[in-house]
């Protein structure tokens, strides 16, 4: 089918090729920023790729200018209060789109010299389990603020992005024991995540910030582990 190559090449050009200055610029100054056309073309250019049909240019195309119609319309009608309402939006427009587009098209793909229909579904989890990720929990949780202390040990000897990464690679890991059918190892990342993580924030004496990030980490073992069964139906 045509619709987890499509996914793959949305979570790709709307997450991973889209870098944050472009998105930036795009809310700045909306229809007039050239990266919204350069994004609408990467995700046109992406669609036909993954379709690897020049027959299906047209499925190509008609992604390319669905996806410059919401993304115009979430530029001009979402604010500082409803950015996050329009993600979700934006999202389930696009991913509606798609799923028409799949069910007009519903001969299964074909790409058996380079990816079999398997395949292509592992990648796509694995890059939804990235960025993809990381940016739906952040913007979930974007309705709570932690207090921090200015001066807290966690604010000191915190690296840069550290929590995005450590994340992304806790997903990561999740999924594979999943796979593996290892479901101890899930336990065992969220014993020692717990260790780690929680005994530090228990001496910043924090307790707003600790439940902030146990609903991240919630979040981000759920959504790992419910990719995982879903790959595995």
């Amino acid at each position: 089918m045509i619709f987890i190559p499509l996914i793959l090449a949305h979570l790709l050009g709307d997450f991973i090729l889209q870098p944050n200055s472009w998105v930036a610029d795009k809310e700045k100054k909306k229809g007039g920023s050239i990266y919204l056309y350069i994004h609408i073309l990467l995700h046109t250019i992406l669609a036909f790729v993954f379709l690897w049909d020049r027959n299906l240019w047209w499925i190509a195309l008609i992604i390319g200018v669905t996806h410059f119609l919401i993304d115009w319309a979430k530029l001009q009608f979402q604010t500082a209060k409803t950015k996050r309402t329009w993600f979700f939006i934006d999202q389930i427009a696009h991913l509606l789109v798609i799923g028409v587009m799949s069910i007009i098209y519903f001969p299964f793909f074909r790409w058996e010299d380079l990816f079999n229909h398997r395949t292509l579904q592992l990648i796509t989890a694995l890059v939804f389990l990235t960025v993809p990720s990381s940016i739906l929990i952040k913007t979930v949780i974007s309705i709570w603020t932690p207090v921090t202390v200015e001066h807290s040990k966690i604010q000191t000897e915190s690296l840069v992005n550290a929590g995005k990464y450590i994340g992304i690679l806790e997903r990561l890991l999740v999924f594979i024991f999943i796979l593996v059918n290892h479901w101890e190892g899930v336990g065992f990342m969220i014993a020692a995540k717990s260790v780690f993580r929680f005994s530090d924030l228990a001496e910043a004496k924090q307790r707003k910030l600790t439940e902030y990030v146990l609903i991240g980490t919630l979040l981000s073992f759920g959504i790992a582990v419910l990719t995982g069964i879903l790959v595995k139906i």
